[in-house]
């Protein structure tokens, strides 16, 4: 099965230690539409998946990481694989946002088979988010 056919949306729940701030990150700065929400919990369309942003200080910790291309990647992390142009865009928007980075935007296995543009940061609660864009979207399980 090619990885470009329709998938099923993926759904993750994730603790996060204010929602305003996460409404601001999420649905403000990342683009994402907000659905249903409660005092406890908000849903987001991440980029056609479903995130869950729980109220829940108490879990939200400073992240692991573990190198990946010579880089110190956060072993926990989420995110979404998107077309160069959204990537490219999102990537200038953060940029011009002052989002700090834990790794900046750049082309990871460069000339290899999986070669992606990737980036890495963390949202106001610690979570590691991962953003890439493959060149070739059919190597994304290549070996």
């Amino acid at each position: 099965m090619s990885t470009q056919a329709a998938m099923p949306p993926f759904h993750l729940a994730f603790p996060v230690r204010d929602l305003a701030e996460a409404r601001a990150f999420y649905g403000d700065l990342l683009g994402c539409p907000e659905g249903r929400s409660s005092s406890e919990w908000i849903d987001f369309n991440f980029y056609g998946h479903q995130i869950v942003a729980h109220l829940a200080p108490e879990e939200c910790t400073p992240v692991t990481t573990s190198a990946v291309d010579s880089k110190n990647v956060p072993v926990r992390h989420f995110g979404a694989v998107l077309n160069l142009e959204q990537w490219e865009a999102l990537a200038k928007k953060l940029t011009d946002a002052g989002t700090k980075f834990i790794i900046e935007p750049y082309i990871r296995f460069k000339g290899e088979v999986g070669e992606q543009a990737t980036m890495f940061f963390l949202d106001p609660s610690s979570n590691a988010i991962e953003l890439k864009s493959f060149k070739n979207l059919d190597s994304l399980f290549a070996k």
